[in-house]
């Protein structure tokens, strides 16, 4: 259970930390309406990932016995994460000089969020199959995994909005990039993992 905890938070708040369309509508709701509306936005994937992992997680328990697709899908999802550390690492101070806009509401991050690539790639590659092999443990293993993984996601993105709303100097202070920096060398050590499950799955190991 242990390891699906770790694997939840790490990508959590690898997710929330990690620029990107979601990350930038909590920035902008932050200094345009406040902090309050940040954190309304960050709530969104809670809502909007529900289909998203129901879909997934059934498509890959029917696959549960043709090993080389798994193992296929466990590649991709190592290179996905492979790809999110290295972006990480290379993590650069994020501007914050965001135009006017006119209020948005949770209803515009759940819109956000669904229309985003993001989740689907992640749900697809990496968090279903990880949620897959936890039902085949036990649902502790499960709650914890998906439990880990959206507070710290969410958490991430309020622990943003908050920083944000105090001061807009946080996105390009060091503790911000060393943050970044410190996801990126997990995430790619999570990769590895991947890459050994894809290898298992296929029989090359």
């Amino acid at each position: 259970m242990l390891d699906f905890l770790t694997a939840g938070l790490v990508l959590g708040f690898s997710a929330g930390f990690s620029p990107g369309p979601l990350l930038m509508l909590v920035i902008s709701e932050t200094l345009t309406h406040g902090t309050r509306s940040g954190v309304r936005v960050a709530l969104s994937p809670i809502i909007t990932d529900f289909p998203i992992i129901l879909a997934t997680v059934l498509l890959l328990m029917n696959l549960s016995g043709y090993h080389g697709v798994l193992g296929v899908v466990s590649l991709a999802g190592g290179l996905f994460v492979f790809y999110t550390g290295f972006e990480s690492l290379r993590a650069q101070p994020v501007a914050l000089e965001l135009p006017k806009e006119p209020p948005k509401s949770l209803r515009k991050g759940i819109l956000t969020n669904f229309l985003s690539p993001h989740p689907y790639l992640f749900w697809i590659t990496v968090g279903a199959p990880i949620l897959t092999r936890s039902l085949n443990i036990g649902i502790t293993a499960f709650i914890a995994f998906i439990g880990s993984f959206y507070l710290s996601l969410v958490g991430a993105k309020i622990i943003l909005a908050v920083a944000v709303g105090k001061s807009r100097a946080f996105m390009g202070s060091r503790l911000y990039l060393w943050i970044m920096r410190l996801l990126g060398a997990l995430l790619t050590f999570f990769a590895l993992l991947l890459f050994r499950e894809g290898l298992r799955l296929l029989g090359v190991l």
